[in-house]
Parts: structure tokens; sequence; C-alpha cells
């Protein structure tokens, strides 16, 4: 019988492009939910942030934020800073092109990601958050 279980996960971040592994939280909520095979739906709340998968390892924890500064540099003219005066219209177009949500399969209880793979936040906010990022996993 499927089933759809919603939970929840907080984190506090650093904003600047910090970078945090989501994937042990992931795995708990799932065990929580008792499912064993399905999807689960990863989504955070806000305009700064969004979600995606990495390899999180130290050269791409910089390699991910330096291509962002090529595509979206701070200090570069934002219409978003000029109607809200808060510095941080980069941090929108970042999160936008990241995305806010992300949706991976498990199986057995386990996520379905690759050997090197984790699933991450990134905070693009230009000051310290605390994150709300909704579960919701769909599955028997």
């Amino acid at each position: 019988m499927v089933r759809v279980v919603s939970d929840s996960i907080s984190v506090s971040t650093q904003g600047g492009d910090d970078m945090i592994d989501l994937t042990p939280q992931l795995e708990a909520a799932i065990r929580r939910s008792e499912l064993r095979n399905g999807t689960v739906t990863v989504f955070v709340s806000g305009s700064t942030a969004g979600i995606s998968t990495i390899e999180f390892e130290p050269g791409l924890r910089r390699d991910l934020p330096e291509a962002f500064e090529r595509v979206a540099p701070r200090g570069a003219r934002y219409h978003h800073d000029d109607t809200w005066h808060d510095g941080n219209g980069h941090s929108h177009v970042r999160a936008t092109l990241l995305g806010p949500s992300l949706t991976v399969p498990f199986s057995g209880g386990r996520l379905l990601l690759g050997t090197w793979q984790q699933v991450v936040l990134v905070d693009f906010d230009n000051r310290p958050r605390n994150r709300s990022i909704a579960l919701q996993m769909i599955g028997e």
C-alpha cells in the first residue's frame, strides 16, 4: 500500500555559499518513515538557497561557489538590490539557477545515490540563516 509521509529538517547556515550535506538527515527520515521503497522530495523554503547533489569533498566545495561567482557575481548590479537595498540580489539569482528541490529514489530503506554523491543544501544568502527543509516521502 502506497503511503505519503511528511517530515522536515532544520539547519543553521553561515550564508555566503555555505554548503551542508543533508544525506545523513535524509537517511534518518526515511528510517523514521518506515517506508522501504519510494521517492523523497527535498524542498528548501526560501528564495536564497537551493538543493542539489554533489560529491561533498573540499575541491568541489570550492569549485561550485567559484562557478556561481562567474555566473552571478557578488558586487554586480542587481535590480533586486535597487528595490530592497539588502545586497543579496546575487543570492536570489544563484538559488534560482540551482533550484529549491530534488527528488531522490530509495529502495530497501536506502537512498539510491551514487558512491560519491550526496544531497546538499547551498545557502547563497549574505548572512547566516536558519533553514527549514521539507521532506515528502511517497512509497511503501
